[in-house]
């Protein structure tokens, strides 16, 4: 829901109803992840999507229905349905979404969630979807870190203590990965029981790319790091070099050494397993220092730096004389990128922004075209098999 948050809260502080259509479990094909939001507004206006445009017309008429009489439903689609070719998924997927009307009385926590979510702090919102006894579908609370103090409105409630605190310790797991999931309960909040179904909604920060070289590759691969929803930082020793009007996609612009700065974001808490790290100087004295802490920290998901393979080759063996094992440096992607023929910098920041989708996602990072299976497949236990997923 994160893409249409801005035009819900406008609606609610508006004092509109709105119907919310919410992508809450997928298999197969499916073409949207759980979290992707319909908004259907005041005047039949419609924001978001939740299929990609196949089954849009259909979740548009239930939302208008739920708006009119305020209970929730959740709607499944797939390609197996009677109806598949007029309002299914006819690429295969099957989808779950779930509608409710959402206004200052159902949802008054609404404002307090999206400042949150402006102010980069994580919280995560659990909306019950399925429940057997009926009685509780559409709750919703709101979970934030423990220890966060919540801001005027509260939190609401699931309706019952005892699952509001076992919803709580589990929807702050997802939020520590920022993953949004359904998770299944008995009646009480059982763990291994059934009959309650309840989609958790993660609002984490942004994931961090920290771009070391102030180069024009870096300034490539910052508009490219924040299409992808990156909060980018670019950093650099030379003060000269690193100005936020050479790089106005970058949330930050650093003056300093690169393993100086990166150790101190290290200590310092801010950096997590999502975190990207690209160093593009090429410059052993840039380069050494920056790797030789950036391979033994835990966090970061991906290390990839620039280089001719001479470079590279002289890298990997000044590091190892510092002492780097043979498992830290086979984290390191280099040269960064994948090979798709890569010469201007907005060619070569496709190319590295590619790669880090590809580890991200475990896919293989091979043409479509080329494989068989789903393009849109749940894991990365999919790839084993030969399949492969596109966003």
């Amino acid at each position: 829901m994160r893409d249409v948050l801005n035009e819900l809260l406008g609606w609610w502080e508006a004092g509109h109803s709105v119907g919310v259509a919410t992508v809450v479990a997928t298999s197969s094909s499916a073409p949207r992840s759980p979290g992707a939001a319909l908004l259907v507004g005041p005047e039949g206006v419609a924001v978001g999507s939740v299929s990609g445009g196949c089954v849009e017309g259909a979740v548009y008429d239930v939302a208008q229905e739920v708006i009119a009489s305020g209970r929730p439903t959740l709607e499944k689609y797939g390609y197996s349905d009677e109806t598949a070719f007029s309002v299914g998924l006819t690429c295969g997927g099957l989808i779950d979404i779930f509608v409710r009307r959402v206004d200052a009385e159902s949802f008054p926590e609404l404002s307090g969630v999206a400042a949150d979510v402006a102010s980069g702090r994580p919280v995560a919102v659990a909306v019950v979807t399925a429940d057997r006894l009926h009685d509780r579908l559409g709750r919703h609370l709101v979970v934030r870190p423990a220890g966060a103090e919540p801001p005027p409105g509260g939190t609401g409630t699931l309706g019952d203590p005892c699952l509001d605190a076992v919803v709580t310790a589990d929807a702050r797991g997802l939020l520590a990965l920022g993953k949004n999931s359904t998770l299944r309960y008995g009646d009480s909040g059982q763990r291994l029981g059934e009959g309650l179904e309840i989609f958790v909604e993660s609002f984490a920060p942004p994931p961090r790319m920290l771009v070391f070289g102030a180069i024009d590759f870096a300034a490539a691969l910052s508009t490219a790091g924040a299409f992808l929803g990156y909060r980018v930082t670019v950093c650099d020793a030379r003060a000269i070099f690193a100005t936020p009007a050479r790089f106005p996609a970058a949330d930050e612009v650093v003056v300093d050494w690169p393993h100086r700065y990166l150790r101190a974001e290290a200590d310092g808490g801010r950096l997590d397993s999502r975190t990207v790290l690209c160093a593009l100087t090429h410059d052993l004295k840039f380069d050494i220092p920056l790797l030789e802490v950036a391979l033994r920290l835990p966090e970061p998901a991906y290390v990839g730096a620039m280089g001719s393979r001479r470079t590279v080759a002289d890298r990997l063996a000044r590091l190892r004389a510092e002492g780097l094992t043979t498992a830290e440096l086979s984290r390191l992607s280099a040269p960064i990128g994948l090979d798709l023929g890569a010469r201007t910098p907005e060619e070569t920041a496709i190319s590295i922004a590619a790669e880090i989708l590809a580890h991200r996602t475990g896919a293989t990072a091979s043409p479509l075209a080329q494989l068989t299976g789903p393009i849109h497949d749940e894991g990365p236990e999919a790839h084993s098999s030969g399949r492969n997923r596109s966003t």
